[in-house]
């Protein structure tokens, strides 16, 4: 009788068995999703310069992230679910500059982007203010977008900065001639309408002598401790004790930007005497992005908070419905993109956070150099380094 009874259950597993199929697959959650490759170059707007170290992406109905980085030449290989998508492509934390093209993947084929669709389009509205032996804007206009020119006296005017969510700052921008006056060190409100832009959002770029809107003097930062500015010494110092010459043998130490200009070392030729050297900068501040041995030669940072500075919205209203956020990937890295605010809470329940994945504050950045762009245009490898501030801020 035991033998039946063992023999009736034995028969019973059998039959569960074959009704489950022995297959776990069919749990889509344990499944692997059906892929395709998107391939492509990203150039900036004019349509030949391409455009390396841009984060290329696509995101899935489940809010998972597939994205990969374009090579220094602009090319990418993405491998991403089948189905109807959009491919994102973006550079910096994607607010000032990113392109969206709605996509075919095709199980196991190969879908190519055309040239003319993969152009990074610029959503951020630019402004500079005119400098001498200094043209940004060149640099700007050479890639295909535009920049407002503002003057020195704008910059008092908060209302007018804050449409604009970059402004950049050449070397030579507070001269006589455009501040009208041989103090400017005591237009406070010039200090304070850049300190407010930066906590809201907004960034800046500045170079050379135009250290001193971040640490005050007139028309450069001739010392440490000087008064004025927003940045106080203990932030960064510096001086005029630069000599006109090469720099040779300079180092990209930033691996993510390296890889995006596809070298690691530059000479720089530093065209005229009395250049801003950083004497003293904070490194839990501050990252180097370009050195000579151990002295910063570039830098940034977007960890700046004015906790005194008015809330007050700064930018283009195309930004109002998107966000910068950290995207836990399946894999447990992260990557920094801009989304819908519509999917935010989507991606906030599995332990997505609002903000770039490198900063700790929803602070605009803060781009420096030492060298800028030379009157004369020949800058060699600096030139890249530029169009990468441009694109990055």
């Amino acid at each position: 009788m035991r033998q039946n009874y063992l023999f009736i259950v034995l028969c019973s597993l059998v039959l569960l068995v074959n009704c489950k199929g022995g297959d776990d697959s069919v749990n889509p959650e344990n499944s692997k999703p059906v892929t395709g490759i998107v391939e492509g170059k990203v150039f900036a707007k004019n349509g030949t310069k391409p455009i390396g170290g841009a984060t290329v992406f696509t995101i899935d109905s489940k809010n998972q992230v597939y994205h990969t980085y374009s090579n220094a030449d602009g090319s990418f290989s993405l491998t991403a679910p089948e189905g109807n998508t959009t491919l994102h492509i973006q550079t910096g934390n994607g607010l000032n500059f990113r392109t969206e093209i709605p996509i075919t993947v095709k199980k196991d084929e190969t879908t190519s982007v055309p040239t003319k669709d993969s152009k990074l389009n610029q959503i951020a509205k630019i402004a500079y203010v005119e400098g001498s032996y200094d043209e940004i804007e060149a640099i700007i206009t050479n890639l295909g977008y535009t920049a407002t020119e503002i003057s020195y006296q704008d910059l008092k005017n908060f209302n007018t900065i804050s449409q604009y969510d970059i402004i950049f700052l050449n070397c030579g921008s507070r001269n006589l001639a455009q501040t009208g006056t041989s103090s400017p060190g005591n237009d406070l409100s010039v200090f304070s309408n850049l300190s407010t832009f930066i906590t809201n959002g907004g960034s800046i770029y500045s170079s050379d002598w135009a250290a001193a809107y971040l640490v005050g003097g007139n028309q450069n930062a001739q010392s440490c401790g000087i008064a004025g500015g927003f940045l106080d010494f203990t932030k960064i110092c510096f001086n005029i004790n630069g000599n006109a010459g090469m720099y040779n043998n300079c180092t990209v130490s930033n691996t993510a930007m390296a890889s995006a200009l596809g070298f690691s070392t530059l000479d720089i030729q530093y065209d005229m005497s009395l250049w801003q050297k950083i004497q003293y900068y904070d490194p839990l501040f501050w990252e180097v992005l370009v050195q000579k041995d151990n002295e910063p030669l570039m830098i940034r940072t977007n960890k700046y908070v004015d906790k005194t500075a008015p809330k007050i919205t700064v930018g283009t209203s195309l930004n109002n419905n998107h966000m910068t956020i950290c995207h836990h990937t399946a894999s447990g890295n992260t990557v920094t993109i801009t989304i819908n605010q519509n999917a935010w809470n989507a991606h906030q329940a599995h332990g997505d956070y609002m903000g770039s994945c490198s900063g700790t504050t929803n602070s605009g950045n803060i781009y420096y150099t030492t060298f800028h762009n030379h009157a004369s245009g020949n800058i060699g490898k600096a030139g890249p380094i530029l169009e990468y501030v441009i694109l990055n801020l």
